[in-house]
């Protein structure tokens, strides 16, 4: 197990266009932007949790919840900015052996699950580690299958999954995000390093773009909700 130093960062832009100020819109009970401030501090082994916004207003209101206020610069905040570009800002400006991202648009990420992503990262040493979804599916890239063979059938149980990837958490080791980015290289999956992905459950993996995204992410949190502490009932036969 590494002792490497570890620091969170929540990207949270104000300006979303197809949800409109989605971080300070609530979702269940909080406003969205505080569900990855609440799991991120309850993880010991981050040694200071930011939020990474524009926004001074939300900077100010994120702070009030326990959190770090990281001030990007005006032009990271626009629709084409990527995540390559907000996170090599911050990571000139913070120390660390490893930047972990907690998407501020995942918010039924579960705390267990966050914290085994830690552990899985501290066990290793990748330059990048990807949260993913594995599916179990048939696959296709361009007509042609990934992942089974067109003259057989078998049960999906028996099939090699594909990883989806999903952004609820990502870790970057600093040193090697900043050397490429330095050669211009783009280091979001850092070609040439080590990669590691990560499975989360399926239920964790939303990524709210859409109205769309929102209204299952409700639904799906109104369940969890509902079903805790409750055992499942079954038709009497």
């Amino acid at each position: 197990m590494h002792d490497y130093k570890m620091v969170a960062m929540i990207p949270a832009r104000l300006g979303s266009k197809r949800i409109p100020k989605k971080n300070l819109r609530y979702l269940g009970d909080k406003p969205l932007i505080q569900y990855p401030i609440d799991i991120a501090l309850q993880i010991p082994d981050f040694e200071s949790v930011w939020v990474n916004t524009e926004s001074e207003a939300l900077g100010k209101a994120i702070e009030k919840m326990g959190a770090k206020f990281h001030k990007r610069p005006e032009e990271f905040s626009a629709d084409s900015c990527t995540n390559r570009e907000f996170t090599y800002h911050f990571m000139c400006h913070h120390e660390c052996d490893y930047v972990i991202m907690v998407n501020s648009t995942s918010p039924l990420l579960r705390l267990e699950t966050a914290q085994r992503f830690v552990k899985f990262v501290k066990e290793h040493d990748y330059d990048v580690v990807l949260s993913t979804l594995s599916e179990k599916a048939e696959s296709f890239y361009r007509g042609e299958p990934l992942n089974f063979d067109r003259k057989h059938k078998v049960n999906s149980q028996h099939l090699e999954p594909v990883e989806l990837t999903v952004w609820a958490l990502t870790a970057w080791k600093r040193e090697t995000f900043m050397r490429l980015e330095k050669q211009d290289i783009c280091p979001v999956f850092a070609p040439g390093g080590k990669i590691g992905t990560f499975s989360i459950p399926k239920d964790e993996s939303s990524d709210l773009d859409t109205e769309e995204d929102w209204r299952v992410a409700e639904g799906a949190l109104a369940a969890r909700l509902m079903r805790e502490n409750k055992e499942p009932r079954y038709l009497e036969i």
